[in-house]
């Protein structure tokens, strides 16, 4: 364990997360540090041992974390997001459609981006790493702005300390939901929302022979990641009613540290090289990254409190 994990930030005025600062707040931690991580997590069913936020709490303790070390801000999370058709039904999982998803995430990246915040990393904690590109790309093609906007999927970061031993690894089972390495990584970075004496565990179920269908995260890189395909396996809500896929009974905290830290380092190393090539304030130049008239973008550089325009004044996302 080489991080001290944070126990939860979100309703402190301890300077991580942008809802909790006021402007003047704001304003100081802009010259200082521009860039902002906003968790993109989700609500639903992982068992009667785990909470329901587990995929956003993930993801918003490690941002914290992040933030502690390096100085950034932290956005409040994403709390709803898209799901694959397969996670369908299950009671407690809510679930976002893509059309509505993506503006909103648009919406999200742009409202920052007005407020001064044009260095984003998303901080993806579900598996909807297949529609969060797409909300990233459409706000791209529609403001064409300077920016820097990326999507962090923490299992790709973290795939080889995430595979079972069969695969190199350190964990008896394969990286699913709500599973051993799930549990392990909720019980080191929030014990206090699990119940681990009622964790349920199941047998994974599929039509499709193993090397075929990737597993949680698409950490191990078979030619079908898992959320590209239908009909390979089974609706969740049939044949996993208790909501956990693999065996979360034998989850322990210490089990996720090295993951976890990797996690972290990486973040670290992300933040410190985008300040590097471009200190606060600094952007891509616009000749680079956009086709609009180079007055049109000074203005929105500037923004409206300095003489200049919102990103606004060129319409609402939309998709």
């Amino acid at each position: 364990m080489k991080y001290k994990y944070s126990t939860g930030s979100m309703d402190k005025a301890d300077g991580i997360y942008f809802q909790n600062m006021t402007w003047r707040q704001v304003e100081e931690r802009l010259k200082k540090d521009d860039i902002i991580i906003i968790p993109v997590g989700s609500t639903e069913n992982h068992g009667k041992g785990q909470c329901f936020g587990e995929d956003t709490f993930i993801v918003t303790r490690i941002a914290e974390t992040v933030a502690r070390e390096t100085g950034c801000t932290v956005s409040q999370p994403i709390w709803f997001g898209s799901h694959p058709w397969n996670q369908m039904g299950q009671p407690g999982t809510i679930i976002v459609p893509d059309e509505v998803f993506i503006p909103y995430l648009m919406s999200v990246i742009a409202g920052y981006w007005n407020a001064g915040f044009r260095k984003q990393i998303l901080l993806n904690g579900h598996g909807q790493e297949y529609v969060i590109p797409l909300a990233i790309q459409a706000f791209g093609k529609q403001y064409q702005v300077p920016a820097i906007v990326c999507m962090v999927n923490w299992p790709t970061v973290a795939a080889e300390e995430l595979k079972d031993k069969e695969h190199g690894g350190p964990w008896e089972t394969p990286f699913r939901h709500a599973d051993e390495v799930e549990a392990s990584i909720s019980l080191a970075l929030f014990p206090e929302m699990n119940e681990p004496e009622h964790m349920e565990d199941s047998e994974p179920f599929g039509f499709m022979p193993e090397g075929h269908i990737d597993k949680g995260g698409d950490i191990y890189q078979y030619p079908i990641p898992g959320h590209a395909q239908i009909g390979m396996g089974a609706l969740e809500v049939v044949v996993y009613p208790q909501g956990v896929i693999g065996k979360p009974s034998l989850a322990k905290a210490e089990k996720a540290y090295n993951a976890i830290d990797k996690i972290i380092d990486y973040l670290i190393e992300l933040h410190n090289i985008i300040l590097e090539k471009f200190p606060p304030g600094k952007l891509p130049e616009a000749k680079y990254v956009s086709e609009r008239d180079e007055k049109e973008i000074e203005a929105l550089l500037k923004g409206p409190r300095n003489g200049g325009k919102s990103l606004y004044s060129l319409g609402l996302p939309r998709f």
